[in-house]
């Protein structure tokens, strides 16, 4: 799936008067230029949209190396349909969770995917770490 840089970004942000912010305004930054995410909250929503777009490279680099999986398969045929952040609780410095649900479909099925992610900064770059079902 693509994405032009004026639709809307597949994570669902808003600005602070509730309208959904661009994919270049968003995510773009993120995931089609080397910008880091300033934060963990930004670099959820930067993964969210690309599980969405099928940017598996992206979700690679983004993943710490220390649980990040040898190979990342994304699921064949999910339609991801949107994505709710409940929280966001910044540790210190250089630790932060992000509690969300992600809503998707597969194979005609609805699914649920509701998880608190831990983040990390390292050398100035967040990178996900791992995450707590619920």
């Amino acid at each position: 799936m693509n994405v032009t840089q004026t639709e809307v970004c597949p994570c669902g942000r808003t600005d602070a008067r509730g309208k959904v912010l661009v994919y270049a305004q968003c995510c773009g930054r993120y995931l089609d230029h080397d910008t880091p995410a300033p934060d963990a909250e930004s670099l959820m929503r930067s993964r969210y949209s690309a599980f969405v777009l099928g940017r598996v490279a992206y979700l690679e680099a983004s993943w710490h190396a220390s649980t990040r999986p040898a190979r990342l398969a994304l699921e064949q045929g999910q339609k991801w349909l949107g994505l709710e952040v409940k929280r966001h609780r910044v540790i210190d410095a250089d630790h932060a969770e992000v509690e969300f649900v992600a809503r998707s479909r597969v194979g005609g099925r609805g699914v649920r995917l509701h998880e608190t992610s831990r983040f990390v900064r390292e050398s100035g770059r967040w990178y996900y770490v791992d995450g707590e079902m619920h």
